[in-house]
């Protein structure tokens, strides 16, 4: 990190982050238009901000809406999960489905079968896998997965049968990578698994506070994999980030708490009289712009 640098870190209010019908040869625009605007792994030509060497926001969005806000933002890509309170599970079969209906930008879909750690039984595995299948089957552009070891290191055996699961669409190794036991090695790991990008937070709570180590990961990933920042992140520190670790994408879940409009009110307190966390078209656009204003200074894309 350049000296003399600060990144702000106070958490943006009521933010959080993350870990009907198919294509077919009547209907293939479903899983071909994304594939049609995404270009350079996952980079459209067309965006207004992310053609050529340009930098790449991905959204994580908890809901349909929240990936349609995300695109009408300028999103580069969605990551579609659910339950971003948790970290991130894996979204239904229906959430997946209409998603892909309604973006033109390339889809991804978080697979998480449980809230908690990263060691999984045979049965998590089995869920991961199938889901997996039906990312395929609904024409999603790549699955978010990763597994630890009880030791803290990554599960090669387990991430090796998922990763066949996805057969040709892109992988993502999810933040299992910043608890697991060494980071550096963990790299390594992620890479000899041939995924496309690792999401990090530098195995601190927000990627800010982490962007020294996401430099050093960026510089020993040498181009082999992207090195994605997430956790943390708003408009008013992206572009410090992008700074501090030449990375090029970038991971936010950009929401805000929409109310709830019961007008029942509830009679004890519980999760479930509250309103949603929605991503917000105006955060996603200003860290896009916020990306776009930064210099690249002739740094390398990660590929």
């Amino acid at each position: 990190m350049p000296p003399g640098l600060r990144i702000e870190t106070e958490p943006a209010a009521a933010s959080a982050e993350t870990p009907g019908g198919e294509p077919s040869a009547a209907n293939p625009s479903l899983a071909q238009r994304a594939r049609a605007f995404a270009s350079n792994d996952g980079v459209s030509s067309h965006h207004p901000y992310l053609s050529g060497q340009g930098r790449l926001l991905e959204v994580a969005a908890n809901s349909v809406a929240s990936a349609v806000a995300a695109q009408a933002g300028g999103a580069g890509r969605v990551e579609l999960c659910a339950a971003l309170e948790l970290g991130g599970l894996t979204p239904s079969r229906a959430q997946i489905a209409i998603a892909r209906e309604r973006l033109s930008i390339p889809l991804f879909v978080l697979i998480r079968p449980r809230a908690g750690d990263f060691l999984y039984t045979d049965a998590d595995v089995e869920t991961m896998r199938r889901d997996i299948e039906t990312c395929v089957a609904l024409g999603c552009d790549g699955v978010v997965l990763g597994a630890l070891d009880a030791h803290g290191d990554v599960d090669l055996a387990c991430c090796r049968a998922l990763i066949t699961a996805a057969g040709s669409i892109d992988v993502t190794f999810h933040r299992a990578f910043d608890v697991s036991r060494d980071p550096r090695q963990a790299l390594e790991a992620v890479i000899t698994l041939g995924c496309k990008r690792v999401l990090t937070s530098g195995a601190q709570a927000s990627a800010p506070e982490g962007a020294a180590l996401i430099h050093e990961l960026i510089a020993q990933a040498a181009g082999r994999v992207v090195v994605m920042p997430g956790a943390g992140l708003r408009a008013g520190n992206i572009a410090a980030l992008a700074s501090a670790t030449s990375a090029r994408e970038f991971h936010a879940s950009a929401s805000q708490a929409i109310p709830s409009g019961m007008c029942q009110p509830a009679s004890f307190s519980h999760a479930m009289h509250a309103g949603e966390l929605r991503s917000n078209t105006e955060q996603v656009r200003a860290m896009v712009a916020a990306l776009a204003a930064v210099p690249l200074n002739g740094d390398a894309v990660a590929r």
